[in-house]
C-alpha cells in the first residue's frame, strides 16, 4: 500500500530490522502512556508468569527495553457492550444520510477515544464451539431479539430458551441454504473442484450461505453494515462464521483488486444500476477475471416475482434490462440463470475492454491515476478498473485450484518491494517453523478452544497458510501504510483486509479467539500510540480469548505492563531460535462482568 499522500512505505525483513539509537530516544521521550495495571489475581487457564522482569539485550548493544508505569483501566458502561467505534451509532446524526454514508467509517477523534474495558453483556458464557456453533449460539452473548422477530417468517434465526438456533433459512432460500447452494453449485461447477475458493457475501444477514459453504471447500468474507438492531456481523462471528463490518457507499471496500473468486447477493437490496453503476464497478473491480457474480431477489425471476415485490412486471422488466446493459458494458456474460438465481461471469479477455477507448462508452475506463488497489478510505467513482493485461496468471482459469494454490508462490508476488517467488517460500517455510513452536506454547491452537483468528500484521499469510488444517478461519490484515501483500494472500486461497491500527476494526466486542501480531508495535509505533491498539485488541478478544505477541526485547515488557492493566494474564517466552532481541508473550484475557452502570 501507499502513504495517503501516494508515497510508496518500505517494508523490510522484519528478522533483519535493528532500531537504531537515535529513534529509541525519540520513541523513549515520545511515549506518553499513562499506564499502569493490576495483575490479575485470579488463575487463568494456563501458568501465568512473572512478565515484569527484564529482557536482557545482546552483549554490546546498546538499545535498552522501554520501560513504562502501570495504570487501571477502568470498566466502560454497560450500555457499550456493543461498541464499534468507527461504525457507532451515536455518532451517526452527523453524518448525510445520502447513499447511507452515515453507515460508513467515521472514527472518533483523538480526545474521545475510549480509555475504558467493554464489559460483556450480563449473564455472558464462553461461546458454544465449532462446529456446534454454526447452528445455534447463546442468547446472552448477542442479546438482540429484534431481527428474530421481524425476520421470522424467513427462518433466518429462532430463540428457543436460553439460545438462538440457525436453521440455515433466508429470503430467497426458504428450503434452506443448503438446497440454495446445491442449486447455486449446479449452475457454477467450478464451485465444485477447487476453481471457487474465495468469496464475498455482500448484505450477508446472519451469514449462514458463507456458513454453509465452509464445508464446500470456498472461505467467505461476510460483508454487512452495523445496524441499531440486527447485529448481523456479530451473530456471524458468535458462529465462528468470518464476517466484518462493511457497507458498499461513497468508499471502496478494503480490499485489492482481483480479489474474490466469486461475489454473491441474495436479496440484498443494494441499488445496483443507480449513481453510474458505482456498486457494481466495486464488484467488478475485486473480482477476478473469470469469477462469477451470483444475484438472487430483485429483479431476476421479474416474470414470476414481481408481484411480492411491490412493483409491475413493466418496472421489473425494465431493472432487469439496465442490469443486463450495465453488466454487458463492463464485460460480464450471462453464464446461466435458473429460478431465482442468476449468474454472470467477469471476462477473463482483455479485449473485451477495448469498447471502452470509445469516448462515448459509459461507465468509462478509470484513468491511470486511480491505482486498483487503492482501497482505504479511496472515493468510488464511476468507471472500469481494466485489469492489468500483463498479469496473466490471476484470471480465474489460470490460478492454481485449491488446495494447490495456498502454495504455489502467486504471479502477483512480484509487484511486492522486495518480492519473488524464493522470498515467498522462504515465508512459507519460516512459518511452519514458528506455529509449531507456537502449538508448544499455547496447545489450544488446533482444538475447540480456537476458532475465530486474526493477523494483526501478516505479509504473505504465512501464519494462516500453516494452521490451515485446523478447525480455524483466519483474517489476515495488512497495514495499509506497508507494502501491499494483500493480493498475495487472496491469490493463494486467502481471505484478509487492509486497515490501519491506529483506528479501530470494523468488527463488534468479543469476535475474536486468537490474534497474532509479529513486530506490530516496531512497525508502527511511530503513528500509533500502543495504548490505544492494546484496548482494541481487548475490545476484539473474546473473554478467556488469547494473544500470542510476538515483539523486539524493546516492547515486549511494556506491551506486558499495558496488559496487565487491561486485567490480562501473561507469560513471556523465548522464540523458537532463542535470541534475546525478540520474545513472544502469550497473553489470555480474563472473563469478567460489569460492575457500574457509569457513563465514561
Amino acid at each position: 500500500m501507499k502513504h495517503k499522500d501516494g508515497k510508496p512505505f518500505p517494508q523490510g525483513d522484519k528478522n533483519s530490522r535493528i532500531v537504531p539509537m537515535s529513534i529509541m530516544f525519540l520513541l523513549l521521550c515520545g511515549f506518553s502512556f499513562y499506564l499502569g495495571g493490576i495483575f490479575c489475581s485470579e488463575k487463568s487457564g494456563f501458568d501465568t508468569n512473572n512478565v515484569a522482569r527484564d529482557v536482557q539485550s545482546p552483549k554490546g548493544s546498546v538499545v535498552t527495553p522501554l520501560q513504562v508505569k502501570p495504570i487501571v483501566f477502568p470498566e466502560c458502561s454497560s450500555d457499550y457492550q456493543d461498541y464499534t467505534p468507527c461504525t457507532d451509532p451515536r455518532r451517526w446524526r452527523k453524518y448525510g444520510l445520502q447513499r447511507l454514508r452515515f453507515m460508513e467509517r467515521h472514527c472518533p477523534p483523538v480526545f474521545e477515544r475510549k480509555e475504558c474495558l467493554v464489559p460483556p453483556p450480563d449473564g455472558y458464557k464462553p461461546p458454544i464451539k465449532w462446529p456446534k456453533s454454526r447452528d445455534q449460539c447463546w442468547y446472552r452473548n448477542v442479546p438482540y431479539n429484534w431481527i428474530n422477530k421481524q425476520k421470522s417468517n424467513q427462518n433466518w434465526l429462532r430463540k428457543e430458551g436460553d439460545k438462538f438456533l440457525f436453521p440455515g433459512g433466508g429470503t430467497m432460500f426458504p428450503r434452506g441454504v443448503g438446497a440454495y447452494v446445491d442449486l447455486m453449485q449446479d449452475l457454477i461447477p467450478e464451485m465444485k473442484d477447487g476453481t471457487v475458493r474465495t468469496a464475498i457475501d455482500t448484505g450477508c444477514g446472519v451469514a449462514s450461505w458463507g456458513g454453509d459453504l465452509l464445508d464446500r471447500g470456498i472461505l467467505t468474507v461476510s460483508l454487512a453494515p452495523r445496524d441499531n438492531h440486527e447485529a448481523q456481523v456479530q451473530f456471524a462471528l458468535e458462529r465462528g462464521i468470518p464476517a466484518i463490518l462493511g457497507i458498499i457507499s461513497t468508499q471502496r471496500l478494503p480490499f485489492p483488486s482481483k480479489s474474490f473468486d466469486m461475489a454473491h447477493c441474495s436479496r440484498c437490496l443494494i441499488p445496483w444500476t443507480e449513481f453510474g453503476g458505482m456498486y457494481l464497478l466495486e464488484i467488478h473491480r475485486i473480482l477476478r477475471p473469470g469469477g462469477f457474480w451470483v444475484l438472487s431477489g430483485p429483479p431476476v425471476n421479474y416474470e414470476n416475482r414481481w408481484r411480492g415485490w411491490n412493483t409491475t412486471v413493466e418496472e421489473q422488466r425494465s431493472d432487469y434490462e439496465k442490469l443486463q446493459d450495465l453488466l454487458t458494458s463492463m464485460c460480464f456474460k450471462l453464464y446461466k440463470k435458473k429460478d431465482d438465481i442468476a449468474v454472470w461471469q467477469k471476462s477473463s479477455d482483455n479485449s473485451c475492454y477495448n469498447q471502452l477507448d470509445n469516448p462515448d462508452a459509459y461507465p468509462p475506463k478509470c484513468d491511470d491515476s486511480l491505482e486498483p488497489d487503492s482501497a482505504w478510505y479511496t472515493p468510488l467513482r464511476p468507471c472500469v478498473v481494466v485489469p492489468n493485461p500483463n498479469l496473466k496468471k490471476s484470471a480465474l482459469a489460470s490460478i492454481p485450484k485449491w488446495p494447490e494454490r495456498l502454495h504455489v508462490a502467486p504471479e502477483r508476488v512480484s509487484d511486492v518491494p522486495g518480492g519473488s517467488a524464493s522470498t515467498f517460500k522462504h515465508d512459507d517455510s519460516k512459518w511452519k517453523v514458528r506455529v509449531k513452536h507456537y502449538k508448544k506454547l499455547l496447545p489450544g491452537i488446533g482444538t475447540d478452544k480456537i476458532r475465530n483468528v486474526m493477523d494483526m500484521n501478516t505479509v504473505y499469510g504465512g501464519f494462516a497458510a500453516a494452521i490451515v488444517d485446523d478447525p480455524v478461519w483466519v483474517m489476515n490484515v495488512v497495514s495499509s501504510y506497508a507494502a501491499n501483500t494483500l493480493p498475495v494472500i487472496f491469490d493463494r486461497g486467502l481471505i484478509g483486509t487492509y486497515h490501519d491500527w491506529c483506528e479501530a476494526f470494523s468488527t463488534y466486542p468479543r469476535t475474536y479467539d486468537l490474534l497474532h501480531l509479529d513486530s506490530l508495535f516496531t512497525d508502527e509505533s511511530h503513528r500509533c500510540d500502543m495504548k490505544y491498539v492494546l484496548l482494541e485488541m481487548d475490545r476484539m478478544l473474546r473473554p478467556n480469548g488469547y494473544a500470542i505477541i510476538r515483539e523486539s526485547s524493546f516492547f515486549v515488557d511494556a506491551v506486558a505492563t499495558i496488559a496487565k492493566g487491561m486485567r490480562w494474564g501473561c507469560r513471556k517466552e523465548d522464540t523458537e531460535y532463542g535470541i534475546d532481541k525478540e520474545k513472544i508473550l502469550i497473553c489470555q484475557k480474563k472473563l469478567w462482568y460489569s460492575s457500574n452502570g457509569s457513563s465514561r
